[in-house]
């Protein structure tokens, strides 16, 4: 049964067409899965579903399919046809979203579900059973705390019941965020890249609690990906958006085999001579104090040595303790105790000393791109790559600039240009991160930490991204250390690697010995969770 039907939808967003005429159907009970780059339009088709603001239909038609109780305005599914708990009957009727009257709108609304990427909308001082019962509604108090209950199981997330939302780690919080999405009951569920920036392990983790959650219980859901994986395990169809436009729409293999045709292999490089050692960690830790789980050891007797020049890679699953060692190396977190010196010129300088004569000395010549990365709100990208960081250029040369690495990081030369002026909600969030990440190599830092610098971009901008970084290190003898979950990158970009595990580093080697134990690892682990 027809539930959703787009209907020659087009959106344009100050002059530029980024929906263009699209048609859609999706049946009751189906998931239709979205693939395509960052900045094809799958968010904008996401929020436009949503009913968000700013996001209505240009031209064309956003048509849901219901049954309404008149009574007490009750939005089911159109498959619904029996009597509401108020006593009255379900009719079935199609409604043009956009142009229904208020309170039809918003009743639609209330009975949709939505999953933004890399957005954690918890409330942070509450627990994470606390955050559950909040979106629950219409039950008894014995009956909400069962339901929060059930759906923490179905999270996996049972284990941090009673532990504070903002002391979880990125890929906790997002299943929390996804029990409280389910906790609403919804009748449709719109995913926008659920699980870009997670591991590979909590990523199946979410995959999981979707099928269970959401493909097993009848409910439709749209999801939009560009990882091929995603779409593969759990779409019944799959579109392929590109441009604004469908390219390609049908079965999940054949879909996505056609999408990585289009995919390049990454350039492969002459192996790069590396300098002397430019980073050295002796036994450094980080423990703090939670009050529900004790003593806890984010880094735990790290020993690390970097070369000048070379692209070092730390892998392992989330809260691993990967984004506390790289706020260690920044200045930003102070070590519990430890040695880390960085060198500058013919000079070593002790991180663990603060000031202008300690570690602020250094800070002007390394760059780092936080996992929850943020623009300037108010400032455009041009403003965002030089005023707003305090890159005082002439003009013309900041314009110059400003493009070669925009195209650096993915964008192409006509289309780096057109975004020059615009602001951070302007652009999908897979181009918000690729100006992040222009943000950091802009400056040209003698050191680059990169926290998941792939998380939100698509497998072609990943290969350009890869490339700009072993150019970067090439052209300037840049030195990086990127942390990530992101295997294939990993692979590509890395000259060696670390598995960090509970704070520690149980093994360093070339990335394909360090990536392939990890992945038998993670497969053990698997099968012993059940």
């Amino acid at each position: 049964m027809s539930f959703i039907e787009i209907r020659n939808v087009s959106k344009t967003f100050n002059g530029v067409k980024v929906l263009k005429n699209v048609n859609i159907n999706v049946e009751e009970g189906a998931i239709l899965g979205i693939l395509g780059r960052s900045g094809s339009g799958k968010s904008v088709l996401i929020n436009m579903l949503r009913g968000m603001e700013d996001y209505r239909p240009y031209e064309g038609q956003i048509i849901y399919n219901i049954s309404l109780c008149p009574h007490c305005f009750r939005v089911e599914p159109p498959s619904r046809q029996d009597i509401c708990d108020c006593g009255g009957e379900f009719e079935r009727m199609e409604v043009d979203f956009w142009s229904a009257d208020r309170r039809l709108f918003a009743a639609i609304r209330r009975r949709i579900s939505i999953m933004l990427q890399r957005t954690f909308a918890l409330y942070e001082d509450e627990t994470v059973i606390d955050n559950v019962l909040k979106s629950i509604d219409g039950h008894d108090e014995e009956d909400s705390t069962y339901l929060a209950i059930q759906l923490l199981e179905l999270a996996r997330m049972t284990h941090r019941i009673t532990h504070i939302a903002r002391d979880l780690s990125g890929g906790e919080k997002q299943r929390v965020v996804l029990a409280r999405q389910l906790a609403k009951e919804p009748m449709i569920f719109l995913a926008d890249e659920p699980t870009g920036t997670l591991d590979p392990k909590t990523a199946e983790q979410v995959h999981q609690t979707l099928i269970a959650g959401v493909k097993e219980q009848g409910l439709s859901m749209i999801i939009t990906s560009h990882w091929p994986e995603v779409m593969k395990n759990l779409s019944d169809k799959v579109i392929w958006l590109d441009n604004g436009e469908i390219i390609e729409e049908g079965y999940p293999d054949t879909v996505v085999r056609s999408f990585m045709e289009h995919v390049p292999k990454p350039n492969r490089s002459d192996e790069f001579e590396t300098g002397g050692p430019i980073i050295e960690m002796y036994d450094v830790k980080k423990h703090y104090y939670s009050i529900d789980r004790g003593v806890v050891k984010a880094v735990d007797g790290i020993n690390i040595t970097v070369s000048e020049g070379e692209i070092f890679g730390v892998v392992g699953l989330s809260g691993a303790g990967k984004t506390t060692l790289s706020r260690i190396l920044y200045g930003l977190t102070d070590p519990s105790c430890g040695q880390i010196k960085i060198k500058l010129g013919d000079q070593w300088i002790d991180m663990t000393e603060k000031g202008v004569f300690g570690r602020g000395r250094i800070k002007p010549y390394l760059g780092i791109l936080h996992q929850e990365y943020s623009l300037y709100p108010h400032r455009n990208v041009l403003e965002n790559l030089t005023e707003a960081i305090s890159l005082e250029l002439p003009a013309e040369f900041a314009r110059m600039k400003s493009l070669y690495v925009l195209n650096a990081v993915g964008f192409h030369e006509n289309y780096a240009e057109s975004i020059l002026y615009k602001y951070h909600d302007q652009l999908s969030g897979g181009e918000r991160h690729r100006v992040a990440l222009a943000q950091v190599l802009i400056k040209e830092p003698n050191i680059v930490i990169l926290d998941e610098p792939t998380g939100t971009m698509d497998p072609i901008t990943r290969v350009q991204v890869t490339d700009s970084i072993k150019r970067a290190r090439e052209e300037l003898n840049q030195t990086f250390m990127i942390i990530s979950h992101d295997m294939d990158f990993v692979l590509d970009v890395c000259d060696r690697a670390s598995i960090m595990r509970g704070g520690k580093f149980l093994k360093t080697g070339h990335p394909s010995q360090i990536v392939g134990e990890l992945t038998i690892k993670e497969k053990n682990k698997m099968l012993t969770s059940g």
